[in-house]
């Protein structure tokens, strides 16, 4: 008998489907859960041992039900480790989703801009990560998991095929994951474009990590909200991220609606 984490209420336990694809909406982005039909949505203080952020933007309720047709899992919000939760508990939603049998997992994050060439309010597929947070969800254990290729490439080439579709210029990059809740200072936004960065956040690596631990595939877009530190000469602020990327979700719904499809086809080869 398989180990569960979560214990689900009785509302998801009845859900007679199994999600195909599991995401997470990351600050701002939200409005995704409208695109659902069918739907089972229950709060994360309904799901025993699921930690809830109190952060705003991040609403705290999985809604189970089709987008495309496709069954599907939807994280509204998650927590992060500036609020005192570990990496492991900051990736808690993933290990949701493989236990209700997802094997593929989405994430959405709003991110600071550290390449000058990109533009606010567009969108950035990872291509890779750093890690400066040096933390993990794997911690506690010996799980020498590859980081070669986290962010599945046959994934990233549907989501850029249809964005070539729709007319909608898709970045591809790296992400800079750092603690937070502060933004970065003009030095650090330097810094971090010395080291490849492209985007700077405070979430979505630890779950990606979780995620290929659990032989699970990623794929994962930032909502580029803002410029970093000394790039402009505007000062950052969180509500201005909210609202940036509301507008911005418009744009990725229509991309992400004629994506699912492929994205649930494509389950079952390996990644790369």
């Amino acid at each position: 008998m398989s180990f569960s984490e979560f214990t689900l209420p009785a509302a998801l336990s009845d859900w007679k489907e199994t999600p195909r694809i599991g995401m997470v909406l990351g600050s701002g982005l939200g409005g995704f859960v409208d695109l659902l039909e069918n739907t089972v949505s229950v709060d994360y203080d309904d799901i025993e041992r699921l930690p809830t952020s109190g952060v705003e933007g991040h609403v705290g309720k999985l809604h189970a039900g089709e987008l495309a047709g496709v069954p599907v899992a939807i994280a509204q919000g998650r927590v992060h480790t500036y609020e005192g939760w570990s990496a492991r508990e900051a990736a808690s939603t993933v290990r949701l989703f493989h236990q209700l049998g997802a094997n593929t997992v989405l994430l959405t994050n709003a991110a600071g801009i550290v390449n000058p060439e990109f533009s606010q309010g567009s969108w950035m597929l990872l291509s890779d990560h750093l890690n400066l947070a040096r933390l993990s969800p794997l911690s506690g254990g010996a799980q020498f998991v590859d980081q070669t290729k986290v962010y599945d490439a046959g994934l990233r080439k549907i989501l850029h095929n249809e964005a070539e579709l729709a007319g909608v210029r898709l970045h591809e990059g790296v992400y800079a994951w750092v603690n937070g809740p502060e933004y970065e200072t003009p030095a650090e936004v330097r810094m971090l474009r010395t080291l490849g960065a492209d985007a700077v956040g405070m979430s979505t690596v630890p779950e990606a990590i979780q995620a290929r631990a659990l032989g699970m595939r990623v794929l994962a877009l930032s909502c580029l909200t803002n410029f970093g530190a000394g790039i402009s000469e505007n000062c950052l602020d969180h509500l201005e991220v909210i609202e940036v990327g509301k507008r911005a979700a418009r744009t990725l719904h229509r991309i992400l609606v004629a994506a699912v499809p492929g994205i649930s086809r494509e389950q079952g080869k390996s990644t790369g």
